[in-house]
């Protein structure tokens, strides 16, 4: 019971429906987890449902799976979004695939002044389907009910002119307030929480001057300085607490 698939798009997660595996699903499935016939399995659609499911047919190519029961799960709210500033070496993937396996609500990929790492041209629409790859398989490992969408890429200037639109929290080891005293609205009407990581050089003082301006909150977490690759996580799953979703 511990594989879980996502079923394709337009797929009706519903008691007694048959859903079709296909592509790398049905191979994983198939070859890597070798489910056999009569074998229960999770399977969800990324949108708050998770079924149990039996499987009634089983090859490299198609696996059928009748669905016996459902779950439902509803999203947080308010949602608590990252917004990662990209980095070298790959510490910006493991940032979102691990605020992915403790529960983000999306992903906005950021190009702030000081990132070593920037996508350009091309490389726009490939870095944003890959961090939706990442953000998709990290989803299915840790069996989470929604699967977070991760937005395009934005600027700091482009940030700061949204801003009104968020709970807007920039992460920085400078800054006098402590995350856990930063005001939080809550409730249905709440504006997401957005947690901004800058890169590892951190943001420029006009960068800093520029969100703060615009509205956001800068906070710290703690004595010490984090790595872009963990402090996104660790501040999720503070923010996580303090709004009751855990």
């Amino acid at each position: 019971m511990a594989h879980f698939y996502l079923a394709p798009a337009g797929s009706r997660v519903i008691a007694g429906e048959t859903i079709v595996l296909t592509g790398d699903e049905a191979r994983h499935a198939a070859k890597a987890a070798r489910l056999r016939v009569g074998e229960r399995i999770l399977i969800g659609d990324g949108r708050g449902s998770i079924a149990q499911a039996e499987a009634s047919h089983v090859d490299a190519s198609e696996v059928h799976l009748v669905v016996v029961s459902v779950s439902h799960t509803e999203v947080d709210v308010p949602g608590v979004w990252l917004i990662q500033s990209l980095a070298k070496s790959g510490r910006d993937e493991q940032a979102i695939e691990a605020a992915t396996e403790v529960g983000v609500s999306g992903v906005i990929p950021l190009l702030a002044e000081r990132c070593v790492s920037r996508w350009k041209g091309d490389k726009v629409d490939s870095g944003v389907a890959r961090w939706q790859r990442i953000v998709t398989e990290a989803s299915k490992q840790a069996i989470q009910a929604h699967t977070p969408q991760v937005s395009p890429l934005v600027s700091t200037s482009e940030l700061a002119k949204d801003a009104s639109s968020w709970q807007l929290i920039v992460l920085d080891h400078r800054a006098q307030m402590r995350l856990a005293d930063v005001e939080l609205e809550s409730g249905v009407d709440a504006l997401p929480v957005a947690l901004v990581v800058g890169p590892e050089g951190g943001f420029s003082d006009a960068e800093r001057e520029m969100l703060h301006t615009a509205g956001a909150t800068l906070a710290k977490m703690g004595p010490g300085v984090l790595r872009t690759s963990s402090a996104g996580p660790i501040a999720i799953a503070l923010i996580h607490q303090r709004l009751g979703h855990w």
